[in-house]
């Protein structure tokens, strides 16, 4: 059944080694987010954005996976979506948009943020909201089965709705912070509503709301592979499902987008597909013999296929921050530098951390005995003297930059030109978002 998300603290700083035990334990929907790696797979032309001068490009600081990166030794080829559906059109400029947030929730779950975030959106009208309880059979939205996790809300959501659909669709989880929502946006689903762009969603048709690429880009899902991946069942399952949900469509051999099933679809995108088919979609979850969790898992990476007719929609991180959420670095190296901030400020904020627990284990042990020893345990490392002072100085002056840097970049979102060109699209005078 439709599972509750607890979410959980990353420490920084963590070692390479504990990331990759952690990977091997544990389903990639507990892995930390991406850290950085604005373009490291293939950045906008530098000349086609404006670039802060002397920023370096990194971020590039994440697992073992990506060490390469920090070293310039690895770059993949840039990958986006090969889809055939042509540019959609947006409305004249300064025009409003209706969105409608679809989100699924348990009876038990509450969803109260929306109410009290986006009351003034739900206000004037410009937002609506379609929240399915799903183990609730009296409620005024239900699906008509708790299985598939969100996939049955999703597409309820479309065939209940399918006539009258906003011009924005969005499609959440019910709950407010996850370690999978966008960093730059306090990973705050209130902050990426409010944010969220309808003009990038109808341009594009299909927007992933997570700009991070990791997990679930460049390369992800291989349908096809013969050897059996415990960390991705939902690899054969796909290539064994697949006949029943695309039967006139060869199996692709890469499916890819971000994570995690969060995602805007236009009206024009969802009507491009007739409502027989959602229904025909959502048919086959209700009679899978496949358990709620797996049929849930199969969908994940199908949404992009749904909405795009292309197998991996991978687009730039840089320009998914600037061009669906306003929030504009100059170009992805300055992207880049931001996380190698954080990356930085992370670093010290582990070592305060240790060192205030070696602090803590000496004034313990200073109470105790004479010696500086606690009973039947090792001489005890005493922390060096004002380095916690010093690391809180460090942070304070990287955490200013941070912030200074990331309200600049909402104020250069402001530049509907900016956006065009980090997005890499044609902007003309009066064009708008």
């Amino acid at each position: 059944m439709l599972r509750r998300f607890v979410p959980f603290v990353v420490l920084a700083g963590l070692s390479t080694f504990f990331l990759f035990t952690v990977f091997q334990r544990e389903s990639w929907r507990r892995l930390p987010q991406s850290v950085g790696l604005g373009e490291a797979y293939g950045p906008v032309e530098d000349t086609k954005a404006k670039t802060s001068p002397g920023l370096e490009t990194s971020g590039r600081l994440q697992d073992e996976r990506l060490g390469q990166l920090a070293k310039g030794a690895f770059r993949e080829p840039k990958v986006e979506s090969n889809s055939p559906y042509s540019v959609g059109l947006t409305k004249p400029a300064g025009s409003n948009y209706t969105k409608c947030l679809v989100v699924p929730r348990l009876r038990e779950e509450s969803t109260n943020w929306i109410e009290e975030e986006l009351g003034d959106m739900l206000e004037s009208g410009l937002l609506s909201t379609a929240v399915y309880v799903v183990n609730d059979r009296s409620a005024p939205l239900h699906p008509p089965k708790n299985k598939g996790h969100e996939v049955m809300v999703y597409l309820s959501y479309i065939i209940d709705s399918y006539e009258q659909l906003a011009d924005t669709n969005i499609f959440m989880h019910a709950h407010r912070f996850a370690w999978h929502n966008n960093e730059l946006l306090s990973t705050d689903a209130s902050l990426m509503v409010r944010n969220l762009s309808p003009e990038r969603v109808a341009r594009d048709g299909y927007m992933n709301l997570r700009c991070h690429w990791d997990p679930g880009c460049p390369l992800w899902l291989h349908p096809g592979a013969v050897t059996e991946n415990f960390l991705k069942p939902e690899e054969w399952l796909i290539a064994d499902s697949w006949a029943e949900l695309f039967p006139l469509d060869p199996i692709p051999s890469v499916l890819a987008q971000p994570c995690c099933a969060q995602f805007a679809v236009s009206r024009e995108r969802i009507l491009a597909t007739p409502k027989k088919r959602y229904m025909e979609m959502r048919d086959w979850i209700l009679r899978t013999e496949l358990s709620d969790y797996l049929s849930g898992r199969v969908f994940e990476y199908l949404w992009q296929y749904i909405f795009t007719a292309s197998s991996v929609h991978c687009p730039s991180m840089s320009a998914c921050y600037c061009d669906g959420y306003g929030l504009c670095f100059g170009s992805p190296q300055s992207f880049d530098y931001w996380f190698k901030l954080r990356h930085e400020y992370n670093g010290y904020e582990e070592e305060l951390r240790i060192w205030q627990a070696q602090a803590v284990l000496i004034e313990t042990a200073r109470q105790r005995s004479s010696t500086g020893k606690l009973v039947g345990e090792e001489p005890l490392e005493v922390p060096e003297a004002g380095l916690n002072k010093w690391l809180m100085e460090k942070m304070a002056r990287v955490g200013k930059e941070m912030e200074d840097l990331k309200r600049n970049a909402f104020e250069l979102g402001r530049d509907p030109k900016q956006r065009a060109l980090e997005a890499g699209r044609e902007w003309g005078e009066g064009g708008g978002l």
